[in-house]
């Protein structure tokens, strides 16, 4: 039998995604595939796909046609190709399209979120999402509300696929005083939220609730921990009212941060298999998060939920556990045995596997 050939097509890539193409590459390699990373070059020296043995072959982010021929080159003797994203899908499309019809070559999307869009655009990502799920082969979801999406955007086969979030690289210290020193925590609660700064993160309301917990003696510290087009938006607030904030950029240490926190924060307006929401639960930091999207089916009873946009259900939430050590060490014994209901990055990459080897009859 001849060894099995994988193309895996990255667009933007958001931090899930692009650390699920990383752990896909890194077992299938393992297990005997060979494997090419389609991806923006950024994407590659963040996660280093060449350092799990995959074939790299660098992406624009701008969709063109030039863009298209270069994934189309690199498809060619390919036995299944996998796109993760919404732009990644789009662009697969068109490549498996050109000449190589999705009969002959099997594609596979994996929805891995859903694009915050209002107005025109969003009728722009109704159009594009039905185009890529009636193109795939197969649609795997990361939650249950993405494959009844994918459904009713047309796809021929969508399934629940859950993918798993790489354990942190090395033994995280939970309340670390150094990294509370490092943040200005060291007689104050902290509190840590992980995202890009753009719309749809819910940052607005979260900095509403900051100003009603600043009664509270010691007030806490919240720290934003990510990069994006509204930090200026975001800190110009901070600093006008007063609010005990901090936006520390992009880091690559989110474990630690999380593990020195009290409590995790997650106020977006939608998620699927939220990488804070996992790596909390995974290292017993309470979380407060919305109980929006898939965030009910992965937390379970292992997190405070409150509605998306309602600051004061969020403060309180927060003041609640402060308050309460008892529930705080509940919530993390909790967040620890439901972690462990996940599937591990093994099951993971099994199962995309099994999906590979019955589209190509192996």
């Amino acid at each position: 039998m001849t060894q099995l050939r994988t193309v895996q097509v990255l667009g933007g890539g958001s931090a899930g995604s692009s650390a699920h193409v990383r752990s896909l590459a890194s077992g299938l390699v393992a297990r005997g595939v060979r494997v090419t990373v389609c991806a923006p070059a950024e994407l590659d020296r963040l996660y280093d796909y060449s350092g799990t043995g995959a074939h790299v072959v660098p992406l624009a982010r701008r969709n063109d046609p030039a863009t298209v021929g270069v994934l189309r080159n690199a498809c060619i003797g390919a036995d299944v190709v996998h796109a993760h994203g919404l732009h990644a899908s789009v662009r697969a499309a068109l490549a498996v399209s050109g000449g190589v019809g999705p009969a002959r070559l099997p594609l596979v999307t994996t929805w891995h979120g859903r694009p915050h869009a209002e107005g025109p655009r969003a009728g722009l990502v109704r159009l594009l999402e039905r185009r890529t799920a009636r193109a795939a082969t197969v649609v795997l979801g990361t939650s249950s509300e993405l494959v009844d999406r994918a459904r009713r955007r047309g796809a021929r086969d969508a399934r629940l696929a859950p993918v798993a979030v790489p354990a942190a690289r090395g033994p995280v210290c939970l309340h670390d005083g150094k990294a509370r020193a490092e943040l200005g925590a060291v007689d104050r609660p902290l509190l840590i939220a992980v995202g890009a700064l753009e719309p749809g993160r819910g940052y607005g309301t979260l900095l509403d609730a900051a100003r009603e917990w600043r009664g509270l003696d010691p007030q806490p510290l919240l720290v934003i921990a990510g990069e994006g087009r509204e930090r200026a938006v975001l800190q110009r607030r901070i600093a006008a009212e007063g609010l005990a904030v901090r936006l520390i950029g992009r880091r690559d240490d989110v474990a630690e941060l999380l593990a020195a926190a009290d409590i995790a924060v997650l106020p977006s307006r939608w998620e699927a298999r939220s990488l804070l929401a996992q790596e909390a639960l995974r290292l017993g930091v309470p979380l407060v998060a919305t109980a929006v999207g898939g965030v009910p089916e992965l937390v379970g009873d292992a997190a405070e939920l409150v509605p998306y946009g309602d600051a004061g259900a969020l403060a309180a939430a927060v003041r609640g556990l402060l308050a309460d050590e008892e529930r705080r060490m509940d919530l993390a014994a909790a967040g620890r045995v439901q972690a462990g209901t996940w599937p591990t990055e093994d099951d993971t990459i099994a199962h995309v596997l099994s999906v590979y080897d019955e589209l190509t009859g192996r």
